[in-house]
């Protein structure tokens, strides 16, 4: 049986408190963005999230289904989602809420999205934040 992590700082190659993931005009109000830190490594090595913006709030989620440690999509093209409403895993179809990660429907009962704690500075540039 396999550990899933449970913690977003838990999950192989995270980045620290302090990281610039990118900055806030990189999603468009109402859209998904697959990313991976760093952006120049191999896929073996990086920390794939998601960020999502409804208006000038940033959320950002571990690239990872609650329900069986599978990326919710592998390319952006494959990625679902209902804008400011939900994700959805295109393995599974399990759907998570948008703005807080947890479970709506589907075989992740009881479990959600693992959120990264993140600032967005006077610039727009989005950095790691301390858990708090």
């Amino acid at each position: 049986m396999s550990h899933e992590p449970t913690h977003w700082a838990d999950v192989p190659h995270a980045p620290p408190a302090g990281t610039c993931l990118a900055h806030r005009d990189d999603v468009a109000d109402g859209q998904v963005v697959m990313r991976a830190w760093p952006p120049d490594g191999d896929a073996a090595s990086q920390f794939a999230y998601l960020m999502l913006r409804s208006g000038d709030t940033i959320r950002v989620y571990v690239n990872r289904c609650a329900h069986f440690g599978v990326p919710l999509a592998n390319k952006q093209v494959h990625l679902m989602y209902q804008p400011h409403t939900r994700i959805t895993c295109n393995v599974h179809y399990a759907h998570y809420d948008w703005h807080d990660g947890h479970c709506l429907d589907g075989e992740c009962a009881g479990t959600g999205l693992l959120p990264v704690p993140v600032s967005v500075d006077a610039d727009g540039q989005v950095w790691v934040a301390a858990d708090t």
